[in-house]
């Protein structure tokens, strides 16, 4: 297998950062203002990035998979049901990645959202056909542009806006931190499929989590100054009356391509830990289709619920895995099902919940997660271990 080097990784990692979901979730922390915006941006990436860092070198270490490393927590047939909720959500983050990216693109030229929506799905598979480890030089190019382009948009609101008047949204600090936690959470199943290739797995794991939070926190922090320089969100508008034309359209582009690719060549991988008889190629390309379809027969303009869906399925799940792998020194990838760690998980989907409705400085992913690590702990050192 061909190793990717720590550079790769990162420039995949930009890739994923730079995203329209991002920037427009980004919107939503306008009624803090900047500077308690940022401070909550700031404190729910660390959040985050720490978890995301850690289910990342899980699989770089272990050379697995982010579906294969939590056969090692749940067994080799119960880590298959979150393969199986893996594949669902990264096939609905991919349709919601082409809409968005399909509808913003619409507002700079109006073919209509299904004609934007098959020109993203076909570039996204043009990138899966390639292959992560294949894309080199194209990929540099890509990023390269991206990273001009978003300074040229970050000049562009901030250098031509005016700070409007402070919004009557509630909308807390607490609020702001977990929409912050959430976007590298719903990564958290993904990371583990590109650090398990890298040349070295720590320092891979490593800057692909600086680059990811520092890009991520760039998008939000954008998204945060669209809503409150120019008193809306709708990014397409600010670049045409900013004369941007097609580099506003290489932007949404090319940012909806980088991101949604990770998404479903990952659903493809995912797809592998179901049966080996699954290609992740393929399914990937297959994963793209559907995406592509749902982009074009639904609206998909708010995507909080399903974000928060995410964090209450994955944030207990990597609880599990980060008590079993990194203190207990489980390991259960030969065992059919580890029943004691699959209950822990589904108390802890409820804990998530129910924390959901307490209103925390640090949101409620922190301590749901903590309470369900030391779940586990006590559960595991209560149950004696099979010989």
């Amino acid at each position: 297998m061909k190793r990717t080097s720590v550079f790769a990784n990162s420039l995949i990692w930009f890739g994923a950062g730079v995203s329209l979901a991002e920037i427009l979730t980004g919107t939503y922390f306008a009624p803090l203002g900047m500077g308690r915006g940022i401070a909550a941006i700031l404190l729910g990436h660390v959040i985050g990035c720490v978890l995301f860092f850690l289910a990342g070198l899980i699989g770089g270490r272990e050379r697995r998979s982010a579906m294969e490393t939590t056969k090692m927590s749940f067994g080799a047939k119960g880590g298959m049901l979150f393969a199986l909720l893996n594949v669902v959500q990264l096939v609905g983050w991919t349709g919601i990645m082409i809409y968005d990216g399909a509808l913003a693109t619409n507002e700079l030229f109006a073919f209509g959202i299904p004609v934007w929506s098959i020109v993203i799905g076909v570039l996204i598979i043009v990138w899966i056909a390639i292959g992560v480890t294949n894309l080199g030089l194209l990929n540099k190019i890509t990023m390269a542009l991206l990273f001009i382009l978003t300074v040229v948009l970050s000049v562009v609101i901030f250098r031509e806006g005016n700070p409007g008047a402070s919004s009557t949204d509630v909308f807390t600090f607490g609020m702001g931190v977990e929409n912050a936690v959430a976007m590298p959470l719903s990564w958290l199943p993904v990371i583990s499929d590109y650090t398990r290739e890298a040349e070295k797995p720590f320092k891979a794991t490593l800057w692909s989590t600086i680059t990811y939070g520092l890009v991520s926190c760039w998008m939000y922090v954008i998204g945060m100054g669209l809503a409150i320089y120019t008193g809306g969100s709708n990014i397409a508008d600010i670049m045409l009356k900013a004369g941007l034309g097609i580099a506003a359209l290489l932007i949404m582009i090319l940012s909806t391509v980088t991101t949604t690719f990770l998404d479903a060549f990952s659903a493809g991988v995912s797809a592998e830990s179901l049966t080996k008889k699954l290609n992740g190629k393929t399914m990937g390309i297959i994963a793209t289709v559907i995406g592509t379809v749902g982009a074009c027969l639904f609206n998909m303009d708010n995507i909080m619920n399903f974000l928060y869906l995410i964090g209450s399925v994955f944030a207990p799940m990597i609880a599990v895995q980060l008590t079993t792998y990194f203190i207990l020194k489980k390991d259960s990838f030969k065992a059919a099902f580890d029943w004691p760690n699959l209950i822990v998980w589904a108390v802890g989907l409820v804990v998530y919940r129910l924390m959901m409705h307490v209103d925390l400085p640090t949101g409620y992913t922190l301590p749901s997660v903590l309470i369900t690590m030391l779940l586990c702990y006590v559960v595991n050192k209560a149950i004696p271990a099979k010989k």
